[in-house]
């Protein structure tokens, strides 16, 4: 037999979401049966004890400070961004002059200029690319999106879904990137919305219009200096945002996003209802779905459990017997398979940037529908795909 060839990555960011995408690199060939080798070539951070340590520990072969020696390497296949949200853009446009393939943190960027920017960039270099909302890789959500498009809940009336943490309750938290605009762009909004408007647009329709209202609860937060809190700083994103929509389609949406739910570590819900049915889902139940059928005799009828770890469940033939649980890690070890197979047979994957701009013209609408009006004073702002 022919060897495979390899494809070389490079990771640029080693905390969370670099940890969960070093352990999906690391771990994919191992279950997924994919037409390369996979070689964890070069990590990447500003700390150079810090990502050398990170190297050793993830499974990196080598390390660097600077992102341009990712990009620029051409021994380099596929750079993997794992950074705060204001470097996004530039590495992506960078990496994508430099004909790397592309997988990208969400949001794709802090802004939709940004984010039209990178769209370009990847287009003109006809380079593959692909933005990480790995919950449309849960094996539940997957068969949600099945059943939907196999009808089974028919005409789609309502989608409601609320993302809930408690990370930021503390008023004496620091004023840590995610809570400054000039880096993260937004808070709740970009953080957790984007991953409820991610998966309204995969699960039901593109939105037609939406509006919204935003608080930011705490307004100062102590500033860290030296490992030492000192004086207090502004906190200039949002914490917590509620909107409603309307889809193309005419179904209604209703989504919340919070970091402000104290007892509520990560918890995704989403509830959507047809005129065949309803589909429940929750991410602290993650190998779960709920589904109701109205074909259902009388007396008969209920929310039915379905455990989404059988063989003929997506996803999952690649993994365990059924009955033994998948979790959150195993997500991004699907979306990596998915990326590689699209490139190596170059075909086009989602989501792909062009999902992620239109996501963020979804968070750009709300932005504006909170900036020109307050309650109870609002009304709806149209939002425009394209």
């Amino acid at each position: 037999m022919a060897a495979k060839r390899t494809l070389n990555v490079g990771l640029i960011g080693y905390r969370f979401m670099g940890r969960a995408h070093s352990n999906a690199w690391r771990q994919v060939s191992h279950f997924f049966d994919l037409p390369v080798e996979l070689q964890l070539n070069k990590i990447c951070g500003r700390d150079r004890n810090a990502v050398a340590r990170a190297a050793k520990k993830l499974g990196w072969k080598t390390w660097a400070t600077d992102w341009r020696e990712i990009v620029k390497d051409p021994a380099i296949d596929i750079v993997d961004i794992c950074t705060p949200n204001d470097s996004h853009c530039q590495i992506a446009i960078v990496a994508a002059k430099n004909g790397k393939s592309i997988l990208c943190e969400k949001p794709l960027a802090r802004t939709v200029e940004e984010a039209k920017r990178m769209v370009a960039a990847v287009k003109k270099a006809r380079v593959a690319n692909m933005i990480c909302y790995n919950y449309r890789r849960v094996p539940a959500i997957a068969l949600a999106k099945q059943m939907i498009d196999g009808g089974e809940i028919g005409k789609i009336f309502h989608f409601r879904a609320r993302y809930a943490q408690d990370w930021i309750v503390d008023p004496d938290f620091p004023l840590v990137w995610r809570l400054q605009s000039k880096s993260a762009g937004s808070g709740a909004l970009g953080d957790l919305l984007s991953h409820i408007v991610d998966l309204a647009r995969y699960l039901v329709d593109e939105f037609k219009e939406v509006t919204a209202a935003t608080e930011t609860f705490v307004k100062q937060r102590p500033l860290v200096r030296g490992g030492l809190r000192a004086r207090r700083g502004k906190v200039t994103v949002d914490d917590a945002v509620t909107m409603i929509g309307r889809f193309r389609s005419g179904a209604l949406a209703s989504l919340e996003a919070t970091r402000f739910a104290p007892g509520r570590k990560n918890s995704l819900t989403f509830e959507i209802n047809g005129s065949g049915g309803s589909l429940f889902f929750d991410l602290e139940e993650m190998n779960r779905l709920q589904f109701y059928s109205r074909a259902d005799r009388e007396g008969r009828a209920g929310f039915r459990d379905i455990l989404t770890t059988e063989q003929s469940h997506p996803y999952i033939k690649s993994w365990w017997p059924p009955g033994h649980l998948i979790g959150y890690e195993h997500t991004f070890v699907h979306t990596v398979a998915d990326l590689v197979k699209a490139i190596v047979e170059r075909r086009a994957v989602e989501p792909d940037f062009e999902d992620g701009l239109r996501t963020q013209e979804v968070l750009g609408a709300i932005g504006k529908s909170v900036a020109a009006e307050s309650l109870p004073a609002m009304r709806q702002r149209r939002y425009v795909r394209g």
